[in-house]
């Protein structure tokens, strides 16, 4: 067998960008054939992959792009997760988000399997992701991601690589960019009260009518009076109101002048906000809770049965 040089193994990872390590394992394996130590390699990177994909990614980054080339005023916001941390500020993963929401902003994917099927570099979404799993040893998914093509103007801001917001505007730039910043802060959920998601506003009446309901327990076991159903129904509206107006972008305080809110501050700069979605990295995914020493047992368990 051909001795394996360092500059054989250099040769194929820069063909195939896999780890030094896994580069020499696989000419060894294949006795210094080149191809077939590529053709090993993806198999084995390949195989990382899938082992990789049942691990829960609720780690990551929010990329935006904006298309400043044209006149089209398009843009895109996505979250690219992976399962640490560490890897979330690793280069080579920075990057694929990043080219990512470029593609999404420039050729219009309808969906995440849409945009895995789209050619990058002469290979698919999907493989590179596929090879990126298989060089940082993660499991690497897109999560998600938002188009915009409205026709009005974009602003983004990102705070970190964690949150991830973009505006959809007309009118002052200044004015635009501040409510993308006050959106990253204040995390509202609608532009207006009358466009907060109907689920999320009967959410908040259960609440007020279980704490209306458990004031009523307390106050009955201390001999005090009960408020009457009327009086408890106006508490509840009263309660919901509120929400709304705190969940609500216009009617939010404006960060930087709590004395007036968004809607009088974009009147102020003859603003208007056409829409805005912010990203935030691990939103609502569940993390999970390792038990080490369980994990070791079972391991250890899984080898002596082998």
């Amino acid at each position: 067998m051909s001795a394996i040089t360092a500059s054989m193994v250099a040769a194929l990872r820069a063909k195939t960008d896999a780890p030094m390590m896994e580069c020499k394992k696989a000419l060894t394996e294949a006795e210094g054939d080149m191809d077939k130590a590529e053709e090993l390699l993806r198999v084995k990177l390949g195989s990382k992959a899938s082992k990789a994909a049942s691990r829960v990614t609720a780690e990551g980054i929010v990329a935006a792009y904006i298309d400043t080339a044209s006149e089209k005023n398009e843009g895109a916001l996505i979250e690219l997760n992976c399962e640490t941390d560490f890897v979330s500020k690793n280069d080579d993963f920075l990057a694929f988000g990043k080219r990512l929401a470029e593609m999404v902003a420039t050729r219009a994917p309808a969906d995440v399997a849409a945009l895995s099927a789209l050619d990058i570099d002469g290979v698919t979404v999907e493989a590179t992701r596929s090879t990126l799993i298989g060089k940082i040893g993660e499991n690497i998914s897109i999560r998600r991601f938002k188009r915009f093509s409205g026709g009005g103007k974009l602003v983004s801001y990102l705070h970190g690589t964690r949150i991830g917001v973009m505006v959809e505007y007309g009118g002052d730039d200044v004015a635009a960019k501040d409510v993308a910043m006050h959106v990253a802060a204040m995390k509202p959920v609608a532009l207006s009260s009358s466009e907060v998601p109907a689920e999320l506003i009967e959410k908040e009446r259960s609440v007020a009518a279980g704490k209306a309901a458990e004031d009523a327990k307390v106050a009955e076991a201390a001999g005090k009076p009960v408020q009457s159903a009327e009086i408890v129904v106006k508490r509840i509206e009263g309660s919901v109101q509120k929400y709304l107006k705190e969940v609500s972008l216009f009617n939010q305080a404006f960060v930087k002048n709590d004395k007036q809110t968004v809607e009088q501050m974009l009147k102020e700069r003859a603003t208007t906000i056409k829409s805005f979605t912010m990203y935030v990295v691990g939103e609502g995914i569940e993390r999970r809770t390792d038990d080490f020493a369980a994990e070791v047992a079972a391991q250890i368990a899984a080898a002596k049965g082998a």
